[in-house]
């Protein structure tokens, strides 16, 4: 499977063929994960591939904390981390701070700034060079914004139809 449509399509019939399984579902997750490692992809290509499985995939919180253990695992095996340091610093800080607040506030910046850099990287592949503006609004965009035009960059014919009705 080097093929990277095949890749997300793969995640996406196993979301739906584990739903209500959270166990396959971390089977599949974790075997998709490996997938990404032994195809030897640049971190970028890696790191962005990651999100949308992670955004296709949800866990429970604690298949979720054992599947980035084995992900954590397999990386310093590869030495190539697929997350980057505000990522794993947004992970760090939630679970150091041992309060369900503080470990919400940590997943959701780490998250944020993760499909950020995603779309950030789908949109100059499609568009060309972005702007500085629409850096910007990216990095201060929140999640709901960020998958919103995630869809939207399927059908977009343009960057402004990306970022238009909102």
């Amino acid at each position: 499977m080097t093929n990277v449509v095949a890749l997300v399509t793969a995640a996406h019939l196993f979301n739906r063929q584990t739903k209500g399984d959270p166990e396959q579902r971390y089977a599949a997750k974790w075997r998709l994960a490996k997938l990404l490692y032994e195809r030897k992809w640049d971190k970028q290509r890696i790191v962005d591939l990651f999100s949308v499985i992670d955004w296709l995939m949800r866990l429970p919180t604690e298949l979720e904390k054992r599947l980035m253990h084995e992900v954590y695992t397999l990386e310093r095996k590869v030495t190539m981390p697929y997350v980057t340091s505000a990522e794993r610093f947004g992970i760090e800080k939630g679970l150091l701070q041992g309060r369900q607040e503080g470990r919400q506030e940590g997943r959701q910046e780490g998250r944020q700034e993760g499909e950020s850099a995603l779309l950030q990287s789908q949109l100059a592949r499609r568009f060309g060079t972005l702007p500085d503006a629409v850096r910007a609004r990216l990095a201060g965009a929140t999640v709901e914004q960020l998958e919103s035009w995630a869809l939207k960059i399927l059908d977009a014919k343009s960057l402004d139809e990306v970022f238009d009705r909102d």
